[in-house]
């Protein structure tokens, strides 16, 4: 019996739930990603890297948990990352450009990667959530590999232009912070979110949480 539903397309999160025993339903949103950034930034010209992250994860999960489920609802969980160079916001790359210089400017560097929690109690409204961060220290690549990378497709459709649990992961030489944070969903804090709901652990990883069940009817819908 499923007990949480993951408002994320990523692989990646998807993956370590399963791994840390929680096999839970995807439903994608369709938030406009730059749509909540802009209006963020309206109201807050000073939005921290970290505070977007958050706001972009509460946007997902509150679209989600919007969609009707049949049956007793389960949890909700959005996340979102973003990579802070220098102050500035990396999110996506898009193109091969973009990536490719995204690489040069962090190479021989660190950076740092902040992914945004919201985690909602579908069973009451009651809501918990957070940013966490970690620093990762990127190698010094040459050009070729730069080239080799990018040419992977890889870098071009994932937060900071790199993974951790991919291709991208011989090129980072070491992270401060939970290597979790930088895959996208940092597994402590989402413990810690569970226990502020008053939620064990192994009750939602083991599928066995009062009241919860599979919303088999939601749609999921396309990432725009």
């Amino acid at each position: 019996m499923r007990s949480l539903v993951l408002a994320s397309a990523s692989s990646a999160r998807l993956h370590l739930l399963r791994s840390s025993g929680i096999d839970p339903l995807v439903v994608v949103s369709a938030v406009d990603e730059d749509a909540v950034e802009a209006a963020a930034r309206e109201q807050d010209p000073q939005l921290s890297p970290s505070r977007l992250a958050q706001l972009l994860a509460e946007a997902k999960g509150a679209a989600v948990a919007a969609l009707s489920h049949e049956g007793p609802p389960p949890f909700v969980l959005a996340c979102d990352s973003v990579l802070e160079v220098d102050g500035l916001v990396h999110g996506k790359p898009g193109t091969a450009d973009v990536a490719r210089e995204r690489w040069r400017q962090v190479r021989g560097r660190s950076a740092v990667l902040h992914t945004g929690h919201h985690l909602i109690d579908m069973r009451d409204g009651r809501t918990a959530g957070g940013p966490a961060s970690a620093t990762v220290r990127f190698a010094s690549l040459s050009d070729a590999e730069i080239e080799g990378y990018v040419a992977t497709g890889e870098p071009l459709h994932v937060a900071g232009g790199f993974t951790l649990d991919g291709l991208g992961a011989p090129f980072v030489e070491s992270i401060e912070g939970h290597p979790s944070t930088v895959v996208g969903l940092c597994l402590p804090l989402l413990r810690r979110l569970l226990g502020d709901l008053g939620v064990d652990w192994w009750s939602v990883a083991s599928g066995q949480e009062t009241g919860v069940a599979t919303a088999a009817s939601a749609s999921t819908m396309p990432r725009p």
